[in-house]
């Protein structure tokens, strides 16, 4: 399986769900399969088919939670010195040419995205446009909307 880049925060993140799901969340459907078969028939019992799909649900996420830590290479932001190109991890200040609007992403991995806070994964359009890029560089980022040209302002290795 290939290695799957992964911020240190992104995890201790998955670490903590897989924590959750085995200490609280997986005793919890345990017990709800056991009151549910308390109840007898299981042929009509709702509970108890609830209770299977989520034991289900939970063992299953188990399973890819612990393939991505398995395969993670773990990545801290705080150690890279990538000269000042943009590598995974780091975070890039962005001016769009056309607007002048200023934007700031953080490169992340798959499981660690998420626009509203401005993490973005690293096989996004904009990511992809941005990696081995410089401060001062342009890119050209074809998305969805259209495409934009954005300056690269900064780029810092820190959180």
């Amino acid at each position: 399986m290939p290695t799957i880049p992964i911020t240190k925060r992104g995890a201790e993140k998955l670490k903590a769900e897989l924590h959750r799901l085995k200490t609280v969340d997986r005793p919890s459907v345990i017990n709800a399969i056991a009151e549910a078969r308390a109840q007898g028939d299981l042929s009509e019992n709702a509970e108890y088919d609830s209770a299977k799909d989520r034991q289900g649900f939970i063992e299953g996420r188990i399973q890819e939670i612990e393939g991505k830590l398995s395969a993670a290479q773990i990545i801290d932001p705080t150690n890279l010195d990538a000269g000042g190109r943009v590598v995974f991890g780091a975070t890039v200040e962005l001016e769009e040419e056309a607007s002048g609007e200023a934007v700031r992403y953080q490169i992340v991995g798959e499981d660690e995205a998420d626009l509203k806070l401005g993490l973005i994964n690293i096989s996004s359009p904009i990511a992809r446009a941005l990696i081995g890029k410089e401060e001062g560089d342009s890119v050209d980022v074809t998305a969805p909307g259209g495409t934009k040209r954005y300056e690269i302002v900064a780029v810092r290795y820190g959180d």
